[in-house]
């Protein structure tokens, strides 16, 4: 009797189409979840008859409560080698084994720069009004040569997103509580005095944080009272780094220029969410990740632990 396997916020359909799914046909049946599920009942009621579940990166908690509810669970692989929305005890107390996969930290540092430039230079608004026959040029762009990306953090992500904005001629600075001045000039960084220094003098900042209790609210309402006027905030990083009631009520009091926005304190966003009508706002629906290659190692990795698991010798484990 084949094992099944469930693939969580399979949104696009990709799954079996982007990895080769071949190696487990004969022992594993494969079955891919388009929609998202809201709420905890309504997940184990979807997962109860399945052996195996890829959830993808933090999208779907699976605390000690879910997973009581699902007794024929044996391997859960998440996207990725770090997840804290999993109970690893209670996962192994329940004899669930929780392996990752590969990922690349490319793709996010791509979408930062993608929602960078659009807001620089008023692509969205550009775009609408040239389709709909609205004004020709209404919007002036704002130049990154010269002006100031502040960073905050400077690990693989924002390390990379350094780099591209010195290859744009920018000055570039970052802070994070731990960063030291040799770490921040081995990428030809200078370090901000404070996070405060860094968000008063930068023209765009962008958030490359790890979400733990000490970034948790880190930007807050007295932290976006300190951008210019004129500058923007991006955050492809996690949403609950930036306070998003303050967020939303500096974005409709025009306090500064814009924000892009990649990552939400609910997702998917819920229709009538205040953030899909935010004044100011450039936003994506959690694609940093979302890249075929990125979705390829996701899925690839995930036959490769089903494989290693069904050998009794499971890799990648996490907890």
């Amino acid at each position: 009797m084949r094992l099944r396997c469930a693939v969580l916020d399979d949104y696009q359909g990709v799954a079996t189409e982007v990895a080769d799914w071949s190696p487990v046909a004969d022992d594993v049946e494969v079955v891919g979840f388009a929609r998202h599920f809201a709420d905890e009942d309504a997940l184990a009621a979807a997962l109860a008859d399945f052996d195996i579940v890829v959830t993808l990166r933090e999208r779907v908690p699976f605390p000690a409560s879910l997973l009581a509810r699902l007794p024929r669970l044996k391997l859960l692989i998440a996207s990725g080698m770090r997840n804290t929305v999993i109970d690893y005890a209670a996962a192994e107390a329940q004899g669930v084994t929780v392996c990752g996969t590969p990922s690349a930290s490319t793709p996010p540092v791509e979408l930062t720069w993608a929602l960078l430039l659009g807001l620089a230079r008023g692509l969205v608004t550009e775009n609408e009004a040239l389709r709909a026959g609205g004004p020709w040029q209404s919007t002036v762009g704002a130049d990154l040569h010269g002006r100031r990306l502040g960073l905050l953090g400077l690990g693989k992500i924002g390390s990379r997103v350094a780099q591209v904005g010195l290859a744009f001629g920018m000055r570039v600075s970052a802070w994070s509580r731990h960063l030291t001045k040799e770490r921040a000039e081995e990428f030809g960084v200078e370090l901000a005095a404070s996070k405060e220094e860094l968000l008063a003098s930068s023209d765009f900042v962008s958030v490359h944080l790890a979400l733990g209790d000490r970034t948790r609210g880190l930007i807050g309402a007295a932290e976006l009272a300190l951008l210019k006027p004129t500058a923007y905030l991006v955050n492809t990083s996690r949403a609950a780094i930036v306070d998003q009631d303050a967020l939303l009520t500096a974005l409709h009091e025009g306090r500064f220029a814009g924000a892009g926005v990649d990552v939400f304190d609910i997702e998917p966003l819920p229709a009538d969410h205040p953030m899909r009508s935010a004044p100011r706002l450039l936003a994506t629906p959690h694609l940093g990740y979302v890249s075929r290659a990125n979705y390829k190692a996701y899925y690839t990795g995930a036959v490769e632990d089903i494989q290693a698991f069904l050998a009794g010798s499971p890799v990648r484990r996490l907890g």
